[in-house]
């Protein structure tokens, strides 16, 4: 919600000039507040993760220079997230004409109207204040995208107040020049219709629209910022050259270069129901399991895992944990091992196969999900001694878990684990706070199961909805 504006900023023109207020170019805004950013040390685009010696620095020298950019990246890098993150590098408040359409300065206005208003009334010109929130405008581009919406086109109700067919204040503004004074993002640039991307060369260049060949310069004031897929990806539409060329930058964007990369952006991004426990080993996991399906050969390249399979994935376990805990009757809902083969079916939307195996694609990603358990278990438990727990199978006993079992019954199914403490502590370091809860101790279990299974110090018989565990 845009929080209203202080009670002490003028509201016209007159007391606009009074107060010492100085009219900046969105260029020039940016740049102040990013340096100053720069210098302070303060966060500039909170809430993005291994892009600090990358892509940030080349968006920030591009902000600096004034440049207009395309954000180049496969699907799910945080393009669109980053954008809307150089929109708070605008004043907090900026002054525009009350009633204006492209959200004209008062110092100096360019459209029609408020030329027209601003020689009738002189200081007397109402003045209103925008927070930054409303001075960003974004338009996903899809393929019947026409110029009329991202430039304007002629108002037929104002025709029928009787005006002429060659007044400029006949035109509806569409959404480029509605964003006059503010950053404007096109989502999927090369999904604009080749008609519609030419449109923008006077914006990019000229800084002026062309509408129905009317003789109307508007003189816009904004930074237009773009996202793509490269080209030889998507098959749906391309950047027109001459587009490209005007625009000042181009940024290439990557995913998470680092596992603890993945795990920040992870937990920023999955929205885990209140009371559920996702433990610290599961969240490596995914991290792990999105990785190896991006550097696998039988996943296409081209498009790319976007960070959504992993947050989709997450919160896929959580649900599932908490499914199990309304069925059994238990409090707290905790994430096991078992909770991640729910989330295979629903991702297989979410990852293009490369060409041979896309009927396999549910076995390859089992197939990596059971290896990146297997590298989550090396590095969480690898350095502990486990074979009092895989000793409790050498005299024949079996311990069946699933997703529909429980914590309380997994935990008598086991008995007695030595060493549970030193256990928990190294999978799940992060949910210390929860140590003692049997949720817990049987997700850190069942996970130390799975790890001797995989690694061939236990056997495991599939069974519908889980799996018995046996010497």
């Amino acid at each position: 919600m845009t929080p209203p504006p202080p009670p002490a900023l003028p509201r016209t023109l007159a007391g606009l000039r009074a107060s010492g207020h100085e009219h900046r170019t969105v260029a020039a805004e940016i740049r102040a507040n990013l340096l100053s950013r720069l210098a302070s040390g303060r966060p500039r685009f909170p809430g993005m993760h291994g892009f600090d010696a990358t892509v940030l620095p080349a968006l920030e020298k591009a902000l600096l220079a004034g440049h207009d950019a395309v954000l180049l990246g496969e699907r799910g890098q945080g393009k669109t997230r980053l954008i809307r993150a150089v929109a708070d590098l605008l004043d907090d408040w900026s002054p525009a004409v009350a009633g204006c359409s492209v959200n004209d300065h008062p110092y100096a206005p360019v459209c029609p109207s408020c030329l027209r208003r601003a020689a009738a009334e002189g200081d007397d010109l109402p003045v209103v204040w925008r927070h930054r929130s409303e001075r960003y405008g974004e338009k996903l581009a899809t393929p019947d995208t026409g110029t009329a919406e991202l430039i304007g086109d002629i108002d037929p109700a104002r025709l029928a107040e009787g005006r002429s067919l060659g007044d400029p204040e006949t035109v509806h503004y569409g959404l480029v020049p509605r964003a006059n004074r503010g950053v404007f993002c096109v989502n999927e640039l090369p999904d604009l219709p080749a008609r519609a991307q030419v449109a923008l060369f006077n914006v990019l260049e000229e800084r002026d629209l062309q509408i129905r060949g009317y003789a109307l310069r508007l003189p816009l004031d904004l930074l237009l910022l773009a996202s793509a897929n490269p080209d030889d990806y998507t098959d749906r539409g391309r950047i027109v050259t001459p587009l490209k060329d005007r625009f000042g930058t181009q940024v290439r964007t990557h995913y998470p270069p680092t596992l603890d990369d993945e795990r920040a952006v992870l937990r920023q991004e999955a929205a885990v129901p209140d009371g559920t426990v996702v433990p610290g080993h599961l969240w490596e996991a995914v991290a792990r399991f999105t990785r190896l399906a991006r550097d696998s050969r039988k996943v296409d390249p081209r498009s790319g895992v976007s960070v959504r399979f992993a947050v989709a994935a997450v919160e896929t376990v959580a649900a599932s944990a908490l499914r199990r805990s309304a069925l059994a009757g238990e409090g707290v809902p905790v994430a096991r091992v078992c909770d991640l083969a729910a989330a295979v079916p629903s991702l297989l939307g979410k990852v293009e196969f490369a060409m041979g195996h896309e009927e396999d694609g549910e076995a390859i990603l089992l197939g990596l999900l059971r290896r990146a358990v297997s590298d989550t278990f090396r590095a969480r438990l690898g350095d502990l001694d486990l074979t009092p727990l895989a000793d409790r199978f050498a005299a024949g006993g079996t311990v069946e878990s699933g997703d529909l079992v429980g914590a309380a019954e997994l935990l008598r199914r086991i008995g007695t684990v030595p060493g549970l403490a030193a256990m928990i502590a190294a999978a799940a370091p992060e949910d210390e706070d929860g140590a003692a809860s049997p949720g817990l101790a049987a997700a850190v279990v069942e996970f130390a199961l799975e790890g001797l299974y995989l690694e061939r110090r236990l056997s495991k018989d599939i069974v519908a909805d889980g799996g018995v565990y046996r010497f």
